[in-house]
């Protein structure tokens, strides 16, 4: 074991410092050869504390806690705190400068609210639900504030719903003979319609209204005209101007009867039948006619036809005339037939242009169901003539009894027939019926103008089914172009 002499000899070893001195652990080392003042010898005077042989310098003592010395400081302000602002901020990259943005204006203040007056002038206009969306929210803000104008308002709300619902701007077809009827019960016209040209009236007052509706393109407008002709339905193609010429066509066999001039301008060896007289109208139409000229010529001869009559008195209800061939029909007859046929076709000018149309009175819807259960026993006659039929059963004479149907038309205009089956002159009687018929009064109609084929006719049936057969086909032929 070396002793201190080697520990000169040999130099420093690794408690000592690079420079000799010694290391933290000099405490613990003999400085009974070294250091004369031993340890525990107070350390000499120095400023930096350095060993009095000239070693670095001690670790200082600790220092007093700053509570140790009374009260505290006072707390930095923020702004003499160190923060983050102090360390330099990293500089962004540079970037092309932003335009100028426009000038940003302060809000408009909102808009004052009405004068009281003003808002109290609107609560009617509000109560029909006719103010704009601004005045309808200035209103109901004013209502909650104003207790005199809410009750207003709530009067005026309920006096609203005591109003009718607005009228349509289309007249209603049965106003002109609602007006007549009105003036007639005040006061009598001096030479009153004969109760059997009324419906004629009416169904031509009717059609007038609708056409004054109508634009000049509508009288172009495709129309289907439909009828039975022996054992099958039949129809043709044409338009509304068509429509009006057949009607004009037509009633001017009416109107020549009369003595009154013909539409046609036709030789009296002319076309006399309703097809020729159409046909021949329909070609004036496409040789460069006007459409709607057919109107008024139309319109002329229907009042013509009306005034001829009124005067004419009752004497002329018997006055025949001709349909063509041996087809002739007292004037009575005749002008039921023509308001039959005027109110048939302006259905079919109605649905057409979509547009909606009224059936005839109960009372003149009656005269012409009426018309057509008189002629079915003529009808079937026909039918036999041309084969279409079987024969009578048995001899039947001239106004001798015969079989008899019982027709039963229900509804407005409807009643009670019995048709005689086997000859055109006799009577039906109750007693001998073999067959019942019930149908509506629409639907008869309309089998009658050759609109519903007899196959499909909705009838209740009872009794002999060829007898059922034979009155429902002659229903139907008893329509014509």
């Amino acid at each position: 074991m070396n002793g201190p002499e080697e520990w000169d000899r040999h130099g420093p070893d690794d408690r000592h410092g690079p420079d000799g001195s010694h290391g933290p652990d000099d405490a613990h080392a003999p400085h009974d050869r070294h250091d004369p003042h031993g340890p525990g010898a107070p350390q000499g005077p120095g400023a930096d504390g350095a060993s009095r042989s000239g070693g670095r310098p001690r670790i200082p003592s600790p220092r007093t806690a700053a509570e140790d010395d009374g009260t505290l400081p006072d707390a930095l302000p923020p702004a003499a705190e160190p923060s983050a602002r102090e360390l330099p901020a990293p500089q962004p990259a540079p970037t092309a400068p932003e335009p100028p943005s426009a000038p940003t204006s302060a809000p408009a203040p909102a808009p004052a609210p009405p004068p009281h007056r003003v808002l109290k002038s609107l609560l009617g206009a509000w109560a029909l639900a006719a103010c704009s969306a601004e005045e309808t929210a200035a209103v109901e803000e004013h209502l909650t504030d104003c207790a005199p104008c809410a009750d207003e308002a709530l009067r005026l709300r309920d006096a609203v719903g005591l109003l009718h619902p607005a009228d349509p701007l289309d007249l209603d077809p049965l106003l002109r003979s609602r007006v007549l009827e009105g003036c007639l019960g005040r006061r009598p016209a001096r030479i009153p319609v004969p109760e059997w040209a009324a419906p004629y009236d009416a169904e031509t007052a009717k059609l007038d209204a609708l056409l004054s509706d109508m634009g000049q393109a509508e009288w172009q407008t495709p129309v289907r005209l439909r009828w039975f002709e022996g054992e099958r339905p039949a129809e043709r193609r044409t338009t509304v101007a068509g429509v009006i010429g057949h009607l004009l066509a037509v009633d001017g066999l009416v109107a020549t009867a009369l003595g009154l001039g013909d539409p046609l301008g036709a030789a009296p060896h002319g076309p006399a039948g309703p097809r020729d007289r159409t046909e021949a109208c329909w070609q004036a139409i496409a040789d460069g006619r006007a459409p709607h000229a057919t109107r008024a010529p139309w319109r002329d001869q229907s009042h013509a036809l009306i005034r001829t009559v009124s005067f004419a008195g009752h004497g002329v209800t018997e006055l025949a005339v001709p349909y063509g061939g041996d087809v002739r029909l007292p004037l009575r007859d005749a002008f039921l037939d023509r308001a039959f046929e005027c109110w048939v076709h302006a259905g079919d000018i109605a649905e057409a242009v979509d547009y909606p149309y009224e059936a005839p009175a109960a009372g003149h819807l009656h005269l012409m169901v009426d018309l057509a259960a008189r002629l079915l026993p003529r009808a079937l006659a026909s039918r036999r003539r041309a084969g279409l039929a079987p024969p009578p059963q048995g001899l039947v004479e001239a106004g001798a009894p015969g079989r008899t149907l019982h027709l039963e038309v229900e509804g407005s205009g409807g009643g009670h027939w019995y048709i005689a089956l086997d000859s055109p002159g006799a009577l039906g009687t109750p007693d001998r019926t073999v067959a019942h018929i019930a149908l509506d009064s629409m639907e008869f109609c309309q089998l009658a103008a050759g609109h519903v084929p007899p196959e499909e006719t909705a009838a209740g049936q009872h009794g002999e089914p060829e007898a059922i057969r034979d009155v429902l086909f002659a229903t139907a032929s008893l329509s014509r172009l």
